[in-house]
């Protein structure tokens, strides 16, 4: 396991391992409300779709504790709000709307109880939410594992690690337990512009638990697809639609067509909870737009002209044509359709 958290429940309190930070300094964020931890998801604090859903789980959690003295048509007005002002805080990441899903199905199995049962019972949920999600990445990562050679050079974009989930990681979660499994893995880490999720992350992350990794500019993947030996690219993903298609960090589309140009597999780990049946396609995927101000520089470190147009989408869609399989904890589905992802579901 890392040696950092990227949320932890301490004192009556969700603790956030503040990201926009690293790997400057490692400090916590603590949240106490819903308000504070829908501030801290559209603040890039915690981000990864896993995470974000663990965050807002316990954001609901946070929101009933405070209110559990209250009468109870009080207590479900109130909740309600924060149901509300949560879902809204990043709209790409389905795994936020799931677990939103999850503690309101708990809520709705309160009824007659009194604000203070519905708090705790609403605190379990955003626990099992949690722990959940690290067996899920466990066991996607024992799975996508037997994708990869007995040594390998993997090329992934953007953080899909413990960083953005309860622990181990999607992406990076595969990695780990191929290194597990006594496997020989090397990482060639897309920086990811315009946030640098690669650089400050990803980067760190890995150096952390000591997995050789290259830190490369987003522009040279193609160069090293073309004139290195890259095994496999694997990236995470914050939607994926019923047809296959695959919403992740901006770049990723990129990725995926330099790897199809250069016959590597391009592979997508996540959860279940990350598949939208409901969504038909990755055209109807809504994709977050950001401050400009990420692109025009990084802190208070601008070098773009004053006055100049700019445009900061944050997600991509990768066509499911372009992805060789997807891995997630009930195993690998090859070239993913509409079909093979129902029939995942249903089983």
């Amino acid at each position: 396991m890392p040696a950092f958290h990227t949320l932890r429940w301490t004192d009556n309190s969700l603790e956030l391992l503040d990201q926009r930070w690293l790997p400057d300094r490692c400090e916590y964020l603590r949240c106490d409300s819903a308000v504070t931890a829908a501030q801290a998801i559209r603040d890039l604090v915690v981000r990864g779709a896993p995470a974000i859903g663990c965050a807002a789980a316990y954001g609901i959690a946070l929101e009933a504790r405070k209110l559990r003295g209250t009468a109870r048509d009080q207590f479900d007005r109130e909740m309600e709000a924060a149901f509300e002002l949560l879902a809204g805080s990043r709209p790409t990441a389905v795994n936020l709307v799931w677990a939103l899903k999850q503690l309101r199905r708990t809520l709705e199995g309160c009824s007659g109880k009194s604000s203070a049962d519905c708090a705790a019972q609403l605190l379990a949920a955003a626990h099992q939410i949690t722990a959940d999600d690290l067996q899920i990445n466990r066991a996607l990562g024992t799975h996508g594992a037997t994708l990869l050679p007995s040594s390998a050079c993997v090329m992934t974009h953007c953080n899909a690690g413990a960083l953005a989930t309860a622990g181990h990681g999607t992406a990076l979660g595969v990695i780990r337990s191929a290194i597990e499994h006594g496997k020989h893995i090397e990482v060639i880490a897309n920086e990811t512009r315009p946030f640098l999720q690669g650089a400050r992350l990803t980067a760190w992350e890995l150096q952390q638990d000591g997995i050789p990794v290259t830190l490369i500019a987003d522009s040279a993947a193609g160069h090293l697809m073309n004139t290195r030996q890259i095994d496999a690219v694997i990236v995470g993903a914050d939607r994926v639609a019923a047809n296959g298609d695959v919403a992740n960090k901006i770049g990723t589309y990129m990725m995926a067509v330099l790897a199809k140009r250069h016959d590597i597999p391009f592979y997508v780990a996540c959860p279940l909870s990350t598949i939208d049946l409901g969504t038909p396609n990755g055209g109807l995927i809504p994709i977050e737009e950001r401050t400009v101000d990420e692109v025009a520089g990084y802190r208070d470190r601008r070098w773009a002209p004053q006055n100049i147009h700019m445009a900061n989408p944050v997600f991509d869609v990768t066509p499911a044509d372009l992805v060789s399989a997807l891995i997630t904890e009930k195993g690998i589905v090859r070239s993913p359709d509409r079909t093979k992802l129902q029939a995942l579901l249903a089983g």
